[in-house]
């Protein structure tokens, strides 16, 4: 019966004009928008450096990976080359820089060790983002480095070694972190401010996946459907039929979101990075996340498909604008002002997910957005299969 239904919904999804327009053909069609806007603004603007200034007092220079990494990041003649960085004695003098736009932002490190390293901007935008995911970047890979540190310690004091080597743990904890923490060169060879827009439209393409999850649920309801009304009165267990159904949802779902990507790379030009992989499976994963969006659309609320479907799109659109669809600047100030809402945002997870992998030559990020998405998918089902389970008919 499974596997019959299954079958059945498949079809029956495939001939709803709607939702295949919706899901499959809409985001092409955006997508070569997109593509049409923002050729001529990006195919000529490389990257340039970013004006930053550096409060060299005792704290900063105390701190060798700081010095390091942005020694590194500034180097004229190097291929990570982010920053154009000037140093100054005091936070008075970069304030002065800052105020006169000679610089996009500046650092101050904190007195204590463990608090975190103070950014400062006046305006928000691309530049301003990339100062403080660097900063944050390097904060917690110091971090990361002095725990290895003090397990090494404790490690040889165990053993009953206390003639221990400080300089030879110094040098192993700094090749490790010089070997995991550097960000990819694309960063500082073309930075493309619109991918983040090809971003958010492959994250709007999961989340839109939804509207098939709640087109195959109001078949599942009797107060929605005729067919519904059938379903309930079947001697089929409801979760068979639901959990069929899903089934044929998500695998229209990848056959939109495969339709995009090749679309994309190979009509649009458009590089996802190396990672082409994860990049799919934060697809797939996304695309999970977008039909138990619907599925809870589908349950929860009490009114007709259209009137779901028009939650569903209202709820996206939210979303797609919180994660920077219509300007960087909303990402920055979300991420900074309203993190909350970035974890629990389906489309910001799967847009900075996308940004990490570009960016980033490690994984950490990533992996924490999809085990996001994961948790945000699990939460939902569970409320829309409780909402299904209580939902009772005096009449059918």
């Amino acid at each position: 019966m499974f596997v019959h239904n299954f079958k059945y919904s498949l079809k029956a999804l495939f001939r709803n004009k709607t939702l295949i327009f919706w899901t499959l053909m809409f985001p092409i069609i955006l997508g070569t928008f997109f593509k049409m806007a923002f050729s001529n603004v990006t195919s000529s603007e490389a990257f340039k450096a970013i004006n930053f200034a550096v409060v060299e007092d005792d704290n900063f220079k105390n701190d060798e990976v700081f010095v390091t990494v942005i020694k590194e990041l500034s180097d004229e003649d190097g291929d990570n080359r982010i920053f154009d960085t000037t140093y100054v004695e005091n936070e008075d003098e970069a304030k002065e820089l800052l105020v006169d736009g000679k610089i996009d932002g500046y650092l101050v490190m904190p007195d204590k060790k463990d608090d975190t390293p103070g950014v400062t901007f006046i305006n928000n935008g691309i530049n301003q983002t990339i100062i403080k995911n660097v900063v944050e970047e390097i904060a917690l890979n110091e971090k990361i480095g002095n725990e290895i540190g003090e397990t090494i310690v404790k490690d040889e004091m165990a053993k009953g070694n206390f003639n221990i080597d400080i300089d030879g743990i110094y040098e192993k904890v700094m090749e490790k972190m010089s070997d995991e923490t550097n960000l990819l060169d694309k960063s500082a060879n073309k930075l493309d401010y619109s991918m983040i827009e090809f971003y958010t439209l492959i994250a709007m393409t999961c989340i839109y996946g939804g509207m098939l999850s709640i087109a195959s649920i109001n078949n599942s309801l009797a107060n929605i459907s005729q067919k519904g009304k059938r379903v309930s009165v079947a001697p089929t267990r409801k979760l068979v039929t639901v959990l069929s159904s899903l089934l044929a949802s998500y695998v229209i779902q990848l056959v939109g979101l495969a339709l995009l990507f090749v679309y994309t790379i190979f009509a649009l030009n458009i590089d996802y990075g190396d990672n082409i992989a994860k990049v799919i499976l934060l697809g797939a994963v996304g695309s999970l996340a977008g039909l138990a969006m619907g599925l809870f659309v589908g349950t929860v609320f009490k009114a007709g498909e259209n009137a779901k479907t028009g939650i569903l799109i209202a709820i996206t659109m939210f979303f797609c604008n919180f994660a920077g669809m219509f300007g960087i600047t909303m990402k920055y100030i979300t991420d900074t002002k309203m993190p909350w809402l970035t974890k629990i945002n389906p489309v910001g997870l799967i847009t900075d997910g996308l940004y990490a992998l570009y960016y980033y030559n490690t994984t950490d990020r990533f992996s924490a957005d999809i085990i996001n998405l994961i948790i945000l998918t699990l939460v939902l089902t569970a409320v829309s299969f409780f909402s299904i389970r209580r939902r009772r008919y005096d009449s059918i």
